[in-house]
């Protein structure tokens, strides 16, 4: 994501045991007269530090395993080394790619070790938010241009005499610093340091009415319980944000989408084909994120639930 820190246990561990499984399960058989089925093989999944991320990683490598017979290895890894990880061959998909068009002229267009594989259905937005309590009591809060009007409410011990604009994991690649700074707003960063603390940071500051503003973005399975409100920045057209240092507009609305390993999505294994063909909604990455965090499932058990519910929907996507 340009984007977004998670880093929960739960997660981690049932993503470990779908890597540990091997293909004992019996592969698709094809119909009488058509050409056996590739073997699948090992999947190289890197898997983003965002609960989202999580949950696209744990239905998609679920049924890689159950349904086509994959060796599932789930890697925890930043959005940069996951790129870096398609070119040395350490990494064979990423599900859930936030724009990154550097990345793709470095490793697409330039060294050719990496091609697009389709829209995951995920719609992304990535913007500055405020707990709704506050756009409640201070409905100006919402026009960024205001915003300096309101710098005592944001001081923090951290911020000092500027007000505190709150960010999520470091490794998360934003547009923050240079918004706040060609915007010429009298704010700092300071990083929450996970997704997981920037939630509760949310969480806290809707409970308790303490002002807060910061990053945030959807899908998020947060957003259905805490209705944060988008603080619209000057708005995003197309090449507003083409030089890093100078970007003074709104983030973009994304069309997420998956990135492969070209040897891999050429070599004929099933699982690129089912990686290709898979499409789901926020709602759905929302529901599986949320048994994922709140409800304390483990990915596979999180992964089986959704599965068993949504059987015509993912057996669309086996090629």
């Amino acid at each position: 994501m340009v984007r977004r820190g998670l880093a929960r246990a739960l997660a981690v561990l049932g993503l470990a045991a779908l890597a540990g499984c091997s293909g004992t399960e019996a592969a698709i058989t094809p119909p009488p007269g058509a050409p056996a089925q590739a073997s699948c093989g090992k999947v190289n999944i890197a898997v983003n530090p965002w609960s989202g991320y999580a949950a696209d990683a744990a239905v998609v490598g679920y049924l890689l395993k159950t349904e086509l017979g994959c060796q599932v290895v789930a890697t925890q890894l930043s959005e940069t080394t996951s790129w870096a990880g398609l070119s040395d061959g350490s990494v064979d998909v990423i599900l859930e790619n936030w724009g990154h068009d550097d990345l793709k002229r470095k490793y697409i267009d330039g060294q050719k070790v990496a091609v697009e594989m389709g829209l995951t259905g995920n719609k992304g937005i990535i913007g500055w938010y405020v707990p709704p309590w506050m756009a409640e009591e201070y409905p100006d809060i919402t026009d960024w241009t205001k915003l300096n009007d309101r710098v005592e409410l944001f001081r923090t011990a951290k911020s000092g005499d500027k007000g505190q604009f709150l960010a999520g994991d470091p490794s998360f690649v934003t547009n923050d610093t240079a918004l706040i700074t060609n915007l010429k707003l009298d704010y700092t960063m300071v990083y929450a340091g996970s997704e997981d603390k920037l939630i509760a940071a949310f969480r806290q500051a809707q409970k308790n009415k303490t002002p807060l503003l910061g990053y945030f973005y959807e899908p998020q399975w947060l957003l259905t319980d805490v209705k944060l409100v988008h603080v619209p920045l000057p708005r995003y057209t197309p090449g507003c944000d083409s030089v890093p240092d100078k970007i003074a507009c709104d983030y973009q609305p994304y069309d997420l989408d998956k990135i492969g390993r070209k040897a891999f999505v050429d070599s004929g294994s099933p699982a690129a084909g089912f990686i290709r063909n898979w499409t789901w909604t926020n709602a759905d990455q929302n529901e599986v994120a949320r048994d994922m965090t709140q409800n304390h499932l483990s990915a596979e058990d999180a992964a089986k639930k959704w599965a068993e519910a949504h059987r015509t929907t993912w057996e669309t996507w086996l090629d």
